[in-house]
């Protein structure tokens, strides 16, 4: 008898042991899928298990034209600005590579406004309902999910790019270039920049046409010179009036600013 209690003794103890090793399962989120999506508004933050996250075939369609590699543990939102606004979705803090996918309509009619790992912005419209898709896609080899840190915020304005073109510029005899210059300034922040230069000339009965470009003006509020060397496609330029188009533009982490302008440039020869 008091083997036999030893034994009933032995086995509970170690079912309790077993129980008490066995993992607690997180349970999957409560806007795992469409119908259950969670509605949101701008300066939305939420930490997220997504561990035990599924994916189905809304996921599969709403990814349709954006073509990530997968849409594993996937979790829905739903967003209706109540102005119009750049919004910027971002999940980089997760401690997986989580990927944004945004779309306007319903399942059966989504249209893609944008996509991508990491974060992913769009021009939101007033009024306008957006559904939000995150998901673990793979990037990093391996699903399913994590921890999922979601930030939901105004994007920041694009930067402000003033442009203008002097009146004149040069050419070179011996290469048959343009020189066009001007001042710029841009205020911001600015992930990359350039000026782009069109130029037109007639020469006799043909237009001489021309373009080149700088890359990299800062964007700090100051006013900068700049010069372009235009190189001619189908001839040389020489001296006289010379119809110019110039664009700059100032790319920050969304949004692009640009400056614009178009005017007549004399052209004279290059001081040596």
């Amino acid at each position: 008898m008091i083997r036999k209690r030893l034994v009933i003794l032995v086995s509970l103890l170690m079912v309790g042991s077993l129980a008490a090793a066995a993992p607690v399962l997180a349970a999957a989120p409560t806007n795992d899928t469409y119908p259950n999506r969670q509605a949101i508004a701008v300066g939305f933050t939420d930490t997220v298990d997504t561990t035990e996250a599924t994916t189905d075939a809304v996921d599969t369609e709403i990814n349709a034209n954006c073509g990530a590699p997968a849409t594993d543990a996937s979790v829905w939102y739903e967003l209706t600005p109540s102005a119009d606004m750049g919004i910027v979705v971002d999940v980089s803090a997760s401690n997986y590579t989580a990927g944004v996918i945004i779309a306007s309509g319903s399942p059966g009619s989504f249209t893609l406004e944008n996509c991508g790992p990491g974060a992913s912005a769009w021009f939101a419209l007033s009024g306008v309902t957006y559904t939000i898709l995150v998901f673990d896609d793979q990037f990093d080899g391996s699903g399913n999910g994590g921890t999922l840190e979601i930030n939901v915020a105004e994007a920041p304005p694009p930067p402000e790019v003033t442009l203008t073109v002097n009146p004149r510029g040069t050419f070179n005899s011996q290469t048959g270039t343009a020189t066009i210059g001007g001042s710029v300034t841009c205020t911001g922040e600015a992930e990359f920049s350039f000026i782009d230069v069109f130029v037109r000339q007639k020469v006799g009965r043909l237009f001489i046409d021309g373009a080149g470009f700088i890359e990299g003006f800062a964007c700090d509020g100051t006013t900068q010179a700049w010069s372009v060397e235009v190189f001619a496609f189908n001839g040389i330029f020489k001296g006289g009036r010379a119809i110019t188009v110039t664009f700059a533009l100032a790319c920050g982490p969304f949004q692009c600013g640009e400056g614009f302008d178009e005017s007549i440039v004399m052209l004279s020869g290059k001081r040596k």
